[in-house]
């Protein structure tokens, strides 16, 4: 049986490495049932979580990531008051840091639909039609991951990236929308791995800094329409 219930937690300004592993033991949790059920032939529910937060300055390398991606020494990583992490999602580098809005999903995809792709297109559309909300015409580039504003390549500007692990078809990691992010700590990494682009951020955008829990309400607004499931605040 689908349970399509979806516990909502909004985490504040929290530290990368305590909300990884808080979003490891939720997907942990997950997974047990599933082998329990497949082990034991029970069919117990599996539940599904959604987390936004912020974080203090940090930058985070994919598994197919280049730590020459990376700018900075660790001394020069001190100074900026920054921490780095090698993590377990897909994608290169990236930033986090105050002003960008991060969205989790930990999800049994089970309870939805079993296509990757998929799953990443309706990502990138909650995003879309976020940025649409507040007045910025947003879309995808062919062949990159993430959200990105311009129609003209030499113009392509990255608003939001993405990386995801998945096992089992349950999901952590998720997407980073610049709302109202420092870009500067971008000059420190090349983002994404991509060299010949720019990344922009929600209030550069509209030459104003936006209410981030209003963001944060319309971008989760539109990850449940999407997704067709039922939100539930904890």
């Amino acid at each position: 049986m689908q349970n399509k219930v979806v516990e909502y937690q909004d985490l504040g300004l929290i530290d990368y490495k305590e909300a990884w592993d808080y979003q490891t033991n939720l997907f942990n949790s997950i997974l047990d049932i599933k082998s329990k059920n497949r082990e034991q032939s029970t069919s117990s529910e599996t539940l599904n979580y959604l987390l936004t937060c912020e974080h203090p300055h940090v930058y985070t390398l994919g598994k197919s990531g280049k730590k020459d991606n990376l700018l900075l020494s660790e001394s020069e990583l001190t100074t900026k008051n920054a921490s780095y992490y090698e993590i377990n999602r897909g994608g290169d580098i990236t930033y986090h840091g105050p002003g960008q809005l991060v969205l989790y999903p930990i999800m049994d995809l089970d309870n939805f639909f079993t296509d990757i792709h998929k799953y990443m297109r309706l990502l990138e559309e909650s995003v879309i039609k976020t940025c649409k909300y507040f007045g910025i015409e947003a879309g995808r580039v062919d062949g990159l991951t993430g959200v990105w504003l311009g129609t003209n390549p030499f113009e392509h500007r990255k608003i939001c990236a993405m990386g995801v692990k998945t096992s089992r078809w349950v999901t952590m990691h998720g997407l980073a929308l610049n709302v109202n992010a420092n870009l500067d700590y971008f000059n420190n990494i090349v983002p994404c791995g991509i060299t010949d682009k720019q990344v922009t951020s929600m209030n550069k955008e509209v030459s104003e800094n936006l209410n981030m829990d209003e963001v944060k309400k319309i971008l989760v607004s539109n990850f449940a329409e999407l997704f067709d499931c039922k939100l539930i605040i904890k």
